[in-house]
C-alpha cells in the first residue's frame, strides 16, 4: 500500500542547521522524522512525513530555525509523493 503522507524536506549547508531544523520540525507539529541525507559539499537534507498541514507547519518552523543558526538552502513539501518516488526515499533511520 502506498504511503499517503506528505513529505517535507529542508536542505542546509552544514550539520548544525540541519539538526536545529529537525528539532524545530518535530516540536512544531505532529510529524515523523524520517532521517537525514548528506548530499555532498556540506549539504544536509532532513526529511519528515505527516499530514500536509503538519508537514507545512513543521517545514516553516524548521526553515526559520535553520536560518537562525546556519545557512538554509531549500525547503520543499510534496503533498502526496508518487509511489515510484517512494523507492528512492530513505527508510526511517534509527536515531
Amino acid at each position: 500500500m502506498a504511503n499517503t503522507n506528505a513529505l517535507g524536506m529542508i536542505e542546509t549547508k552544514g550539520l548544525v542547521g540541519a539538526i536545529e531544523a529537525a528539532d524545530a520540525m518535530v516540536k512544531a507539529a505532529n510529524v515523523t522524522l524520517i532521517g537525514k541525507e548528506h548530499v555532498g559539499g556540506g549539504l544536509v537534507t532532513v526529511l519528515v512525513r505527516g499530514d500536509v498541514g503538519a508537514v507545512k507547519a513543521a517545514t516553516d518552523a524548521g526553515a526559520a530555525a535553520a536560518e537562525r543558526v546556519g545557512e538554509l538552502i531549500s525547503v520543499h513539501v510534496i503533498p502526496r509523493p508518487h509511489q515510484e518516488v517512494e523507492l528512492i526515499l530513505p527508510k526511517k533511520q534509527e536515531i
